[in-house]
């Protein structure tokens, strides 16, 4: 089964990794068949000024403004 790499902003909560890792491993098993046990989620936080896109770094770009705001 796979090993799946997770890579996102540091400040993510352990709630929110744990959803986000059972509902990765629920996908895998009902796509790919077996069992949940042979699912692997690797957590990689990584801090803004360590992640660039289109040559800025995420910590040079204005904070998102929240949904409705």
């Amino acid at each position: 089964m796979p090993t799946i790499r997770v890579e996102l902003f540091e400040g993510r909560s352990v709630e929110q990794k744990r959803a986000l890792a059972q509902a990765l491993t629920e996908a895998c098993v009902r796509t790919l068949g077996g069992s949940a046990d042979g699912v692997d989620v690797l957590f990689y936080d990584i801090a803004r000024h360590d992640w660039a896109t289109g040559g800025q770094l995420w910590s040079d770009k204005a904070p998102a403004k929240p949904a409705g705001g």
